[in-house]
């Protein structure tokens, strides 16, 4: 009989370690590409989440959560949709935290997720064009519609005193999007575009388009650009020819890369970035620097990738369940509280006591490391770090949010 109750016992137990289970979240970046100096820091971020959440012990039914990598390129549709299969029918993911630049993502989203029922979580897709893209509820984003940057642009351009621009910008939806906002919110305030071209990535050459925008004319030479493609080779040539010396730089072309490639022939130059002064961005800024590995939550789009990641697990933790079609219910919940603003206000480092509080049936705000606020339809309402450029460094003047 003490036999039969030892083995029953052990039954017992390995049946419970059987039960926890091991849920993949998908980290769908441009490892390499156009944007590959800011993933490293996005990816190890989001990471970082799901280790704070692991240490805790606190989800429900034992979960511990796993990262599982994919390269979007930032470019590549096909490259995308297939690193994103492969995570949804191969992998088992439960949801992906991603795509990073918006055709790739607008791209998974139509082709991968929504036929899937996948969860899409992104911290660094900005077109206005995914603001209206049917997504079934499982699209989500921590950052800004660019439509918001093309405001904040335009404003910062007029307190310079900046009456007339030069715009290029990358031919992808990023850049698109991005250009016809800060082109149309320019003109609203009564200034003048003199021209406005795209450029194409990946070239070794970008002389006869920084030709036309010279001929163009304009007080500055706004760069709607990725910082390690397009952005980069027309700075350079700008540079080289003497076209243009001051720049207006949006939140693409804001990378340590830019400083170590152009030093101090980039001061006096300026532009905006998505990012928030909020209690929590400090606080990730040295979780940052203790992490293993370390990772700069001062990057673009860092801070976003952890909330991005907190969003998933803290919704699963609500919801009970980490079925995509059903947790996705709960995204906003989480994100934004209750409406009586009831809710424990989380940040950085609590994630743990914000899955304990779930179990508990408490309510709770995530405030996170960005001021995570959702509005409709799951898309950040955004606040901006405008920056100079000054002694080869980027310089904050000050956050806004208009």
């Amino acid at each position: 009989m003490k036999k039969l109750l030892l083995a029953t016992a052990a039954t017992a137990l390995f049946a419970g370690v059987a039960s926890a289970e091991d849920v993949k979240i998908g980290i769908l970046v441009g490892f390499t590409g156009p944007i590959e100096s800011l993933t490293g820091h996005m990816a190890n971020a989001a990471e970082a989440a799901m280790a704070e959440v692991n240490a805790s012990g606190k989800a429900i039914n034992g979960w511990k959560f796993v990262s599982d990598r994919g390269d979007d390129t930032c470019t590549d549709a096909a490259a995308a949709q297939t690193a994103a299969t492969k995570m949804v029918t191969a992998d088992g993911v439960k949801g992906i935290i991603g795509g990073d630049c918006s055709g790739v993502t607008g791209a998974v989203l139509q082709n991968v997720a929504r036929p899937n029922g996948m969860v899409m979580v992104s911290p660094s897709a900005t077109s206005p064009a995914l603001s209206t893209a049917e997504d079934d509820g499982l699209f989500f984003r921590t950052a800004p519609s660019d439509a918001r940057e093309g405001e904040i642009a335009a404003n910062i351009l007029k307190e310079h005193g900046v009456k007339s621009i030069a715009l290029t910008y990358s031919n992808s939806d990023y850049g698109k999007g991005l250009a016809n906002a800060i082109s149309t919110s320019f003109i609203k305030v009564g200034g003048k575009v003199t021209i406005d071209v795209p450029h194409e990535d990946g070239k070794s050459d970008y002389s006869a388009e920084v030709a036309a925008l010279a001929s163009a004319g304009g007080d500055i030479l706004v760069v709607a650009g990725y910082v390690d493609q397009g952005g980069k080779g027309i700075i350079q040539a700008a540079l080289d020819t003497g076209a243009f010396k001051t720049f207006e730089l949006p939140g693409g072309m804001v990378s340590d890369s830019l400083t170590k490639n152009f030093g101090t022939k980039l001061d006096g130059s300026y532009g905006q970035v998505p990012q928030s002064d909020s209690a929590g961005a400090a606080i990730l800024v040295e979780m940052g620097k203790k992490n293993t590995p370390a990772f700069d939550a001062t990057s673009p789009y860092a801070p976003e990738s952890y909330d991005a990641a907190a969003l998933i697990m803290l919704a699963m933790q609500m919801a009970k369940s980490t079925d995509p079609k059903v947790y996705k219910d709960f995204i906003m919940k989480v994100a934004n509280g209750p409406a009586d603003g009831s809710g424990t206000k989380i940040l950085p480092g609590e994630l743990g006591k914000a899955m304990d509080l779930i179990a508990q049936g408490k309510a709770i705000d995530y405030d996170g490391a960005s001021g995570v606020s959702l509005i409709e339809p799951g898309e950040s309402a955004g606040r901006y770090k405008e920056f100079k450029m000054d002694k080869g460094a980027f310089v904050t003047v000050k956050y806004r949010s208009e």
